[in-house]
């Protein structure tokens, strides 16, 4: 969807302005003397939900084996030799 079209001299005065109305799926044509060259996009899309903690208690347990120290032969890899 275009914003709408913008002379470059316009878009240069009030650039942080036309920037805090785009929203997620508006264009803005930037033209000079009234002849497009320029498109201008959000990168900014739709609000990504951030997971709630705790929602998947129960789905996953974690081995006592998890907490037991590395054998000697991992470590030595971790530690290039």
């Amino acid at each position: 969807m275009v914003m709408g079209q913008v002379n470059i001299h316009d878009a240069k005065t009030n650039l942080s302005r036309y920037l805090a109305e785009l929203q997620p799926d508006e264009t803005i044509v930037l033209c000079n003397r009234n002849k497009p060259v320029a498109e201008i996009r959000s990168l900014r899309g739709k609000p990504v939900r951030k997971p709630r903690i705790g929602v998947a208690k129960g789905e996953f347990v974690v081995p006592d084996s998890f907490f037991e120290p590395l054998p000697d032969e991992v470590l030595r890899l971790f530690n290039g030799e």
